[in-house]
């Protein structure tokens, strides 16, 4: 096993101490941001070494290669963009605080995903539909290495799935713009150029995002340890225990606690250096 530190300031002496907590035999530099203990161990201490000098560590198999995955399956709301998509939305009719409050309350697992859509639909009823191409023009943004890992992904021939509680009119737009192969999110039902405040068909909850996982991958001829997954909120949980390697970004103490690496200060391409022992 080798041990990934990464982080945006790591200290020489962190490093010479993770490297005898773990027994490594050789401390390799990935980039300005990341390094490599080579032939390192699990142990007391690097946790917590970790934690307080807000590092993000994982221990990746040796023999691990890019090339083994097959599919990259992503959250979108604050994973592959910053953005909660329906809290911008609330905030183009100066409601932003009291939707944002129902989502959090979802991601943390704390209220049902499919009522806790509702209600924040509900909200947003009548709402012109020009208000989606603002918040797409307007407020859209990556998140910080989201681009790369896409370009890193594609070039080690993976095939990426955006599976999303958002919404078509911002997933479609996506798909395109940064060559998505699969997307699913939720339709929103219009009328008269406004929202009604429902949605087309079923709900695009964790069993939604879960199946359609199960779908792509059947539809690839691919196994379970062939996906790597990434996301940050409870309804993310379901698809990401389909993964191989499962990586909670950014997110919620539920969801680290159930997935195989936890990115709390990287950006999200650090999740490269998870999935590759390879330079």
């Amino acid at each position: 096993m080798h041990l990934v530190i990464q982080g945006a300031e790591i200290e020489t002496r962190d490093l010479k101490t993770l490297a005898k907590l773990s027994g490594a035999d050789a401390i390799e530099r990935l980039s300005d941001s990341a390094f490599r203990l080579k032939n390192a161990q699990p142990a007391t201490g690097i946790a917590q070494l970790c934690n307080s000098a807000r590092l993000d560590h994982g221990f990746v198999p040796a023999d691990r290669k890019l090339s083994d995955f097959r599919l990259l399956v992503m959250d979108m709301d604050s994973t592959l963009i910053t953005m909660e998509t329906i809290d911008e939305l609330a905030d183009m009719v100066g409601i932003k605080a009291e939707v944002a409050a129902i989502t959090a309350q979802a991601m943390r697992g704390e209220i049902e995903y499919d009522e806790s859509l509702r209600r924040r639909l509900a909200l947003l009823k009548g709402l012109d539909v020009s208000a989606l191409q603002r918040v797409y023009d307007e407020r859209l943004k990556f998140s910080p290495g989201a681009e790369r890992l896409l370009e890193k992904a594609r070039g080690a021939g993976i095939r990426t799935l955006l599976v999303s509680g958002g919404f078509t009119y911002i997933t479609d737009r996506l798909k395109t713009r940064v060559q998505l192969d699969y997307t699913h999110s939720n339709v929103l039902q219009m009328q008269n150029d406004k929202l009604t405040g429902a949605v087309i068909g079923g709900i695009v909850n964790a069993d939604a995002k879960r199946e359609k996982l199960l779908q792509v991958a059947k539809e690839l001829g691919i196994s379970r340890e062939q996906i790597a997954g990434v996301g940050d909120g409870a309804n993310d949980l379901k698809f990401l225990a389909e993964c191989g390697v499962s990586v909670a970004y950014r997110a919620k103490p539920v969801v680290r606690d159930q997935t195989t690496y936890a990115l709390n200060h990287s950006d999200l391409d650090a999740m490269c250096n998870l999935l590759s022992a390879e330079r």
